[in-house]
């Protein structure tokens, strides 16, 4: 068996399209382009390169993008202040402060400042309790992108297995809501799992994200099962690779997302989306 792979980056243009006429009836009605805000605190560079391509996809759909590139010594005084601004704002419906933030700076102060309807990351508590209890509203992107793929491939996810491997709040923890509230049976595992080989044998569905390069190994993927490796790693060579080992994974799998190419591009049309559906949530204050 070789694996079909899931295609991510054609998904994603796909939805891409679909935003990109949202926003022109939006603008044929006399309504606002939607506006995402993204903070940049520091050099980083991975995160610089993040938001250079959120900038790309909203110049795509032509929302307006707004960006706020602070040096690394700003105060988290100073960036909660900025927040306040954007949060009062009616013109921004979006706010995105790109992680990892500076040692000095409490990432979840800043992520609980964002106003919830705002919050297009889907990170700040409400959101992610409102996933919990089946009533979501700005849903996590990375999660909801894996289940726009899952959906658009014909993955019948009621009823099976899924064992997710990572347990972050951005990814692992989410994404066992976003199966569970699509009716999967849904285990969790992290770094204090016994007998992990055994856990993903038995799995339908395999999503991982724990940023360890072919951390998963191929053998342990069950035959004609579907995986999903949100991971992306750079090898000493230059290289990109994911958590699965994908070469002999895709011998097993019946499905499975490249790295990259798979879940990268569902991450950022996701925050589109989000961005659109709080531009619409605005329409109505």
């Amino acid at each position: 068996m070789t694996a079909q792979l899931i295609d991510g980056k054609k998904i994603s243009e796909q939805r891409l399209d679909a935003v990109s006429a949202a926003v022109a009836q939006r603008q044929a009605a006399n309504l606002r382009r939607p506006c995402l805000a993204v903070v940049l605190v520091g050099n980083d560079p991975a995160s610089a390169v993040y938001v250079r391509n959120k900038k790309r996809a909203c110049e795509k759909v032509n929302f307006e993008s707004r960006a706020y590139e602070l040096p690394e010594n700003t105060q988290e005084a100073e960036l909660l202040n900025l927040i306040d601004e954007m949060n009062a704002d009616n013109g921004v419906d979006g706010i995105l402060v790109q992680l990892p933030l500076p040692k000095h700076i409490d990432s979840q102060k800043v992520l609980e400042r964002i106003l919830p309807h705002k919050d297009v990351d889907g990170f700040h508590p409400y959101n992610v309790g409102r996933l919990a209890v089946k009533m979501p509203l700005m849903r996590p992107c990375t999660p909801k992108g894996v289940m726009t793929l899952l959906a658009a491939y014909g993955v019948d996810v009621v009823g099976k297995k899924a064992v997710v491997v990572g347990a972050s709040n951005i990814v692992g923890r989410p994404q066992a809501l976003e199966l569970l509230l699509a009716r999967a049976t849904v285990t969790i595992c992290h770094s204090a799992t016994q007998n992990l080989a055994e856990e993903v044998a038995a799995a339908d569905i395999v999503v991982v994200g724990v940023g360890k390069p072919n951390f998963v190994k191929g053998a342990w993927i069950k035959p004609g099962a579907v995986v999903i490796d949100v991971g992306i790693n750079r090898l000493d060579n230059g290289s990109l690779c994911g958590d699965v080992e994908f070469a002999a994974a895709k011998e097993r799998a019946a499905m499975i997302t490249p790295v990259p190419g798979g879940v990268g591009p569902m991450t950022i049309v996701t925050l589109l989306e989000n961005t659109l559906q709080a531009a619409q949530i605005h329409d109505l204050d």
